[in-house]
């Protein structure tokens, strides 16, 4: 070690994670996994570090510690035009200053000899030449963005240049404001600086991913990020990237684990620079480039493995950048680093923070966080506004730049147009705890100045913006001594599959009623026979929507069956192994006219609460092609993504003769009852499955009680007339005796029974009923489930 210490550079092969002093973190883990992981199959670009000790031996040769101190010394961090003078100061005194000749040499030589190992001149070497601070990347303190990096740097002169413009970014003003947070002293953190032989990516692509779901701390799950070019523009947020979410124990298992593939815009791109003075330049995608998918499946699921072996090495949750040589067609690994904000939560308290009532959308956009803030906005659209932002306000900008990070500390909350969840603005508000929605698009151009909004990121992976200040609460629970109830299980309602992973940290035995109108309304948008048969679609405008939301697929029908899929996928990995029970659609005959296409395809029924629906559909030839896109998705989510915690439930079936028909045709399709352990259960909701339920018994593993439809049919009660509102009562001793019966009806029969709505939890009294008759779930919101559970254990 000694030896090593009294060195201005090492190679990656001499260096291990035990080198941070030496390194700093970036550096660290590079050597750490050119050495231990290489072998194994994960690719490192070689390189070379400049080590701390070179950082010393430069300030010392050129005796400017002292005057930084002098500098700095008086410093106050919310003075931001005061710390930006102080901090360029700084960067020109190292900029001027000379490195002394034996450190020089050693510099080039080692360019040198990475240019002769890859078999080509110094002139031709590109290389990233990178910051790497020796307390950078540690689980307490993230440095995202703070120190500077080069790329495409080429020539004896550029690579020594890099080298100063790297250890003079140890003073930034955001490095010094984070520092001074920190109550971390300006010198006990030194500079190391990364030269790693370049990956084309400005000729194919590159980005971010993270082996933890970054918002919520699900586990089990690698979120990568890509877009065009060189990394950069996903880093900061430049460009709104392609989000990819594979889902780790079915990945080990070999099966098609890639559970959510959504398209970015990726409108630019950073590439080599082919004239002029610098090293990179930007240039537009192409239209029809944009619409597209950056990876492929087969580079998704690789980009995934090497996210789990880098994991399991560092026995951590990691943050990782990746590249794909545009020449070699090979992806790489370029950097890896701590995740360092989910890794710091307490994992038995839950925050959970709700609208009281709804606001008027502004803006949506990717969610950071889960927390809403509110204040006035305050647009900048240049750097030199930002002396006017006043503590509480809503940052909103085309994106955020390193250098903001002492006003954005102050910020209550923040709004961009670009970017990603794995881009600047979103590292920083995730590190500071403040609520953060980007990739808006129209953010600066939609809010106003002093415009009062509210900011919601707690309704999963999509975030809002309101106009005005909306009311909210927050609540902390504390999970640690809450145990769920042995009598009864406790399970959850779930339909939208971005708040999937964030539900599942709730206590529960399962999802008892998965809704699948969510994914096809949200996500699909459109009406699966207008895909089957998309020349009967007259209108352009939908004509030319469907075609971009397709582009992507081989068929039409494609997209449909791919959507689908990956969103009941997303909900299933979420509680996996536990239960997930999955309503068949159940839209209305208005409700599917109102999907893109739908028009051309639905009758206009006179009451469609009690008609077109449910069973009916699905076996009816007017709608049976487009049923059988619902099973194919089902059976892939089964078997090829290894999902059979699936279980598939049949809404609004009126008769033995439907249940038979709509479960032979599932069997047609590789959904058999019984088969790799599928059970397929009925929603009991019409007076005639609990009349006839000792029948149900013998087609189908369980029933599930649909309090609301119960309730109507039981009292001939239109529940959407207000009317006769108030005759709408699940407390009726009517619609308590039909659910007593048929309790009573799967008990005798030996088949699962439960209920999914609201009653249980708005009426305690009826939760301890269906308690009392031995049902054996209760499915409830995610919101109440916690209060259930502690009004189940009172006595």
């Amino acid at each position: 070690m000694q030896k090593q210490r009294n060195k201005y550079v090492l190679w990656f092969d001499e260096l291990t994670i035990k080198d941070v002093e030496l390194v700093g973190g970036k550096n660290a883990s590079l050597g750490e996994m050119y050495q231990k992981l290489g072998d194994k199959g994960v690719p490192i670009p070689n390189g070379f570090a400049v080590t701390a000790e070179a950082y010393w031996y430069f300030l010392e040769h050129n005796k400017i510690k002292e005057n930084i101190n002098k500098i700095l010394r008086g410093l106050k961090t919310d003075k931001i035009n005061d710390l930006k003078n102080r901090a360029k100061k700084i960067r020109e005194l190292i900029l001027k200053s000379e490195f002394p000749e034996d450190l020089k040499e050693q510099i080039l030589d080692s360019y040198k000899r990475l240019a002769e190992f890859y078999k080509t001149s110094i002139l031709n070497c590109d290389v990233a030449v990178r910051s790497s601070a020796t307390a950078e990347d540690t689980v307490d303190a993230s440095f995202a963005g703070q120190q500077e990096s080069y790329l495409n740097i080429t020539g004896e002169h550029a690579i020594l240049d890099s080298v100063k413009k790297c250890m003079a970014s140890l003073f930034t003003d955001r490095s010094i404001s984070y520092r001074c947070d920190k109550k971390i002293s300006h010198f006990k953190i030194a500079l190391s600086v990364v030269v790693q032989k370049m990956v084309r990516s400005d000729l194919a692509s590159s980005g971010v991913m993270f082996s933890v779901d970054t918002e919520s701390g699900f586990p089990g799950i690698v979120v990568i990020n890509a877009a065009y070019g060189l990394g950069e523009y996903v880093v900061k947020g430049v460009v709104t990237p392609d989000e990819y979410h594979v889902y780790k124990p079915t990945l080990e298992k070999k099966y098609n684990s890639i559970i959510g593939k959504d398209v970015g815009e990726k409108a630019k791109k950073l590439v080599y620079a082919t004239g002029g003075t610098g090293f990179t330049q930007n240039v537009d995608v192409p239209i029809e480039e944009r619409l597209k998918f950056v990876l492929s499946d087969d580079e998704i699921i690789q980009l995934a493995k090497w996210a789990v072996m880098i994991e399991k090495h560092y026995k951590k949750p990691m943050d990782m950048e990746w590249a794909k040589d545009g020449e070699t067609k090979k992806l790489y690994i370029v950097q890896a680093r701590p995740e360092t904000v989910t890794s710091r939560e307490n994992k038995n308290i839950l925050t959970e923070y709700s609208i009281k009532e709804k606001g008027k959308i502004i803006l949506n956009g990717e969610s950071v966080g889960k927390k809403i803030g509110s204040g006035p906005s305050r647009v900048v659209k240049n750097v030199n506004e930002l002396v006017n932002f006043k503590d509480g306000e809503v940052l909103v900008a085309e994106m955020t730049d390193p250098d903001w990070e002492p006003v954005m500390k102050k910020a209550g909350a923040i709004v961009t147009n670009s970017g990603g969840r794995t881009c600047h603005a979103a590292i920083v508000s995730r590190e500071l705890g403040i609520p953060c929605v980007v990739g808006t698009t129209t953010g600066t151009s939609k809010l106003k100045n002093g415009q009062i909004v509210t900011v919601d990121c707690s309704l999963g992976e999509e975030g809002f913006v309101y106009d005005g200040r909306v009311p909210f609460v927050k609540k902390e629970i504390n999970l640690k001594n809450l145990k769920l109830p042995k009598n009864v299980k406790i399970m959850m309602n779930v339909g939208n599959p971005r708040q999937a992973f964030r539900d599942s940290m709730i206590p529960n035995a399962g999802v008892g009623l998965a809704r699948e109108e969510f994914i096809i309304s949200n996500y699909i948008k459109v009406h699966p026979l207008a895909l089957l048969e998309f020349s009967k679609v007259k209108d352009k405008k939908e004509k030319e929507i469907i075609r971009q939301l397709t582009v992507n697929y081989k068929s039409k029908p494609e997209f449909f069956v791919e959507k689908l899929a990956e969103g009941v996928a997303r909900i299933a990995a979420a509680f996996y192994p536990k239960d997930v029970i999955v309503r068949l659609s159940d839209f209305k005959s208005n409700e599917y006219a109102n999907l893109l296409g739908g028009k051309y395809f639905e009758p206009n029924e006179a009451n469609p609460m009690i008609g077109w629906r449910g069973a009916s559909r699905y076996y009816d030839p007017k709608y049976e092609k487009a049923f059988r896109l619902e099973c194919i998705a089902l059976k892939k989510v089964r078997e090829q993504m290894g999902l059979n915690n699936v279980k598939i439930m049949i809404p609004f079936c009126r008769t033995i003769e439907e249940g038979n028909k709509v479960i032979k045709i599932m069997a047609s399709e590789g959904l058999k009852r019984g088969k790799n352990g599928l059970e397929i259960y009925v929603m009991c909701e019409i007076p005639s499955n609990v009349i006839l339920a000792d029948d149900f018994a013998k087609i189908f593993d369980g029933f599930s009680i649909g309090s609301n439809d119960l309730t109507q049919l039981a009292l001939g009660v239109d529940r959407d007339s207000s009317m006769v509102s108030h005759i709408y009562e699940e407390r009726n001793e009517a619609v308590k005796t039909l659910i007593r019966n048929v309790i009573a009806v799967a008990k005798k029969n030996k088949r699962k029974v439960g209920i999914c709505g609201q009653a249980p939890s708005d009426f305690p009294d009826f939760a301890k009923f269906l308690v009392k008759e031995k049902i054996d779930s209760i499915s409830l919101v995610p919101d109440s489930v916690v209060k259930t559970i502690l009004m189940l254990k009172k006595k």
